[in-house]
């Protein structure tokens, strides 16, 4: 009798569908991204930092990943606070890796925030959830959250609508009352930085980082990888603008898809090299 409830334990073990709970890879607090009814947003400040042209390179590749290709995600470029320096223009980058999937709010934010408005209200009304990656301040958020409470005032953004931040700069660069108003209004999770390894979130700022193109075979995505690093190299403390050690040195920092990270439950890759082996 023991010999055949162990076989069938074996076989259980072989058979049931794989459980990413057994890995601990839930966000803590956060809930599930539902794949099927939710909408990732990515939003880059891309000033005065080139780290988003890497985390461009980095978010692609992910959601070209088994698994991830079917996520519904909308990318935002200018989501900047009120952090003073030049912009990084990253317009060729975002057209390659997201064709028309991406709006440009550098120079219209209202323009550009009625455009993401539609996007977030139709998943809304779909019962999906809204994650915000914040690869950048909270003002342009504070603007979205802002347009949907007036245009579906029952919707409950404090339960609908979460968003997460991993840098202490982005929060000082967010207008006080902006960033105070998305902490008050929104499921707000702030999780450690993603600039460092082992402190909770996958550390994506590697100066020593150069085996990338040994990694990446996909064509596309290659293409992608080094359009980003030559306008990384091209802006990075060009006129003033913040000089990245990790990429002046020829590494990579990819630091904001950490967030991305959290939201999809993958906060147990540990690093650069890890990711790539990976992805």
């Amino acid at each position: 009798m023991r010999h055949k409830i162990l076989l069938l334990f074996i076989i259980a073990i072989i058979f049931l569908p794989f459980n990413s709970n057994a890995l601990n890879i839930e966000p803590p607090d956060a809930g599930f991204f539902d794949i099927e009814k939710d909408l990732l947003l990515v939003q880059y400040d891309c000033k005065t930092d080139v780290d988003d042209l890497h985390s461009v390179a980095a978010l692609i590749t992910l959601l070209s990943g088994s698994g991830l290709s079917e996520i519904n995600y909308h990318a935002v470029a200018g989501t900047y606070g009120i952090q003073e320096g030049l912009y990084v223009s990253p317009e060729p980058l975002f057209q390659l890796a997201f064709g028309n999937n991406w709006t440009n709010a550098h120079e219209d934010a209202e323009n550009a925030a009625k455009k993401v408005v539609i996007i977030i209200k139709s998943t809304l009304i779909n019962n999906g959830d809204i994650w915000i990656a914040e690869a950048g301040q909270s003002d342009f958020t504070a603007r979205l959250i802002k347009a949907i409470q007036a245009d579906m005032p029952d919707i409950p953004v404090s339960q609908r609508i979460h968003v997460v931040q991993h840098s202490d700069w982005n929060e000082q660069s967010t207008s006080p009352e902006n960033l105070l108003f998305v902490k008050n209004n929104t499921d707000y999770h702030k999780i450690a930085d993603g600039n460092v390894a082992g402190n909770g979130t996958p550390g994506f700022r590697s100066p020593g980082y150069t085996r990338w193109k040994e990694e990446i075979t996909d064509p596309r995505l290659e293409d992608i990888w080094e359009l980003a690093i030559d306008l990384a190299n091209k802006y990075n403390g060009k006129e003033g603008r913040y000089n990245n050690e990790a990429v002046s040195s020829g590494g990579l920092d990819f630091s904001d898809l950490a967030e991305v990270c959290w939201i999809l439950g993958l906060e147990n890759i540990t690093d650069t090299e890890h990711f790539f082996n990976l992805y």
